[in-house]
């Protein structure tokens, strides 16, 4: 495209439509109209005005405001489906890994969890199709604010004090007509008083204040950006951490997400009101529901492992910090805090057994199996013994003949053993789970009784690290900077020309409160006698109402 170049013999960049000098029309379709277009100060923008490489499509892509709003949309609307299921960091699952989160949606939730988890939406905010939607925004933001605001800084930074006549008439704000010849010097003097800027160039005046709030806009934007990055970042390890670990009494794990950090669940401890003494507040609440929780806490033991340790080595740790975790009162360290979310009661830990035989009920021997780390046998002296051939934490029965487990949990114990004695060396088969014994090879001669269980609690931790906090507060605060920048604030111009017949040209420009404009030009009119000026928009819009009521006449008439 080429360059423009206006009667008053300014070069204009390709895609005005105002001249940079003198304010003329460039196009016919300006030149038409009844009011310039003032938004952009008639510059031109680039994405109006280049659209050949590949380089200019991807940036009128992102420049429009149709694609950025798009966006937007899109982003809500993945957002709202994020809550249809809940999130996975909700969900209970031991052993948390992709298998076992994948396999509790598509048994919970069926052929929906399965598309749910499929396309991401069991964890939205870590999606890779969301991030890129959040970077798309973000890209967005940047392109459009370029696109708009370099033009209009330009052109609002070099504006000239004289502008041609048409530029002026063409305003809303218009008034021609005599005045003394203090005019010029008055309307200076009672501008300055009302704290305009005002530039005097030969017979002309520009006053001008509130240039700042024209980059409202602007500064929302850079605040968008700041926490979108800030959002970004949460991806990036190191940086964000909102983890789920449970821990037994007596167990010690790794802390997800920082190395070299492990805890041990020393004790789990609840506490409920008993509704006597002090406590008789609750006494109507521990009636209604049978309990009311106190307080639960977990008394850990915070560990850390030298660096040049393997990962998952224990040995040789350190002990950091001991600690009683409860709710609001969470083990910081590090930039890391673990907060008390949970609990489970009398897991199964153990389970003892007695080999007896049926008939004569006499006991060869007792065992114990740790429900955690099984053995493969348990030798019971005097020629006895049991080998454990298949163990299913959570029995959830038979598919095909063999047993099935739900989870990873001993919430429902199964136990498939062969059992040997010097009356049965070679051994039989049973198959053991609570309150029921299946004999599948035939009736045996001797039996496993369960004896006793052991329990254990179970603490359910969460582990949060977040160091992209102070970005998004920073980013909130400078949008809300622009907002008010935008909002309670406005920018306010007049343009003062004295003709050489002794009269007077005003005309008046704001970005917003025209009522506001207004009553500064009352009262620089009336200290400096200027003519009478008059709303051009409300003559055309009183125009179009005259020809509608005309037309709505002539209607009735034909």
């Amino acid at each position: 495209m080429e360059n423009l170049q206006c009667k008053c013999g300014h070069i204009n960049p390709p895609g005005t439509i105002l001249c940079e000098s003198c304010g003329r029309s460039l196009t016919e379709e300006e030149k038409n109209k009844q009011l310039v277009d003032m938004r952009y100060e008639g510059t031109a923008r680039r994405s109006q005005t280049y659209n050949k490489s590949i380089i200019d499509k991807i940036w009128n892509f992102f420049s429009s405001v149709k694609v950025g709003v798009s966006i937007i949309v899109i982003l809500l609307v993945a957002a709202a489906m994020g809550t249809i299921l809940p999130q996975e960091q909700y969900i209970n699952v031991p052993d948390r890994n992709d298998a076992t989160i994948q396999a509790y949606y598509a048994d919970v939730y069926g052929e929906i969890g399965k598309i749910y988890h499929f396309l991401g939406f069991h964890d939205l905010y870590g999606s890779i199709w969301f991030i890129v939607l959040v970077g798309m925004l973000a890209i967005s933001l940047i392109v459009a604010s370029l696109d708009r605001f370099v033009p209009l800084y330009r052109s609002l930074k070099n504006q000239r004090v004289l502008r041609h006549q048409s530029f002026m008439n063409k305003q809303r704000i218009y008034a021609n007509g005599s005045a003394p010849a203090d005019t010029m010097q008055k309307s200076e003097e009672k501008l300055k008083q009302l704290k305009y800027n005002v530039t005097v160039d030969k017979n002309g005046l520009l006053a001008e204040k509130g240039r700042f709030s024209r980059w409202g806009p602007y500064v929302n934007h850079i605040g968008l950006i700041i926490f979108l990055f800030g959002v970004m970042l949460r991806m990036m390890p190191g940086f964000y951490v909102d983890e789920t670990l449970w821990i037994r009494e007596g167990e010690t794990r790794a802390i997800p997400d920082a190395p070299g950090y492990y805890l041990e669940n020393k004790n789990f401890i609840v506490e409920s009101y008993t509704g006597e003494g002090d406590e008789e507040r609750f006494e109507e609440a521990i009636e209604r529901v049978g309990s009311v929780a106190k307080n639960y806490q977990t008394d850990i033991v915070l560990y850390e492992a030298p660096d040049e340790s393997l990962p998952g080595a224990t040995e040789n740790m350190e002990t950091v910090k001991e600690h009683a975790i409860r709710v609001n009162q969470p083990l910081k360290f590090d930039g890391y805090a673990v907060y008390q979310m949970d609990f489970r009661q009398n897991e199964l830990r153990s389970m003892t057994f007695d080999l007896t035989n049926k008939e004569s009920e006499e006991s060869l021997g007792s065992f114990t199996v740790d429900l955690v780390s099984p053995e493969e046998s348990y030798d019971l002296g005097n020629g006895a013994s049991v080998d454990l051939l298949g163990y299913y934490p959570d029995f959830s029965g038979f598919e095909d003949g063999e047993p099935q487990t739900a989870t990873p949990v001993p919430n429902n114990p199964g136990f498939l053993v062969r059992m040997f004695t010097p009356e049965t060396p070679d051994g039989e088969v049973s198959f053991i789970v609570i309150q029921n014994t299946i004999e599948p090879l035939g009736d045996n001669q001797y039996k496993l009784t369960f004896q006793s269980a052991e329990t254990r609690d179970v603490s359910g931790l969460t582990i949060r690290k977040d160091r992209t906090l102070p970005i998004l507060g920073l980013g909130g605060l400078i949008f809300m900077i622009g907002v008010a920048q935008g909002m309670y604030f406005n920018h306010r111009r007049f343009w003062i020309q004295q003709q050489e017949d002794g009269s007077v040209i005003l005309a008046g420009h704001t970005n917003k409160n025209w009522f506001g404009l207004k009553k500064d030009l009352d009262q620089v009119s009336e200290f400096a006698s200027l003519p009478p000026y008059i709303d051009q928009q409300e003559e055309i819009e009183k125009q179009e109402k005259l020809k509608k009521e005309q037309k709505m006449e002539g209607d009735e008439l034909s």
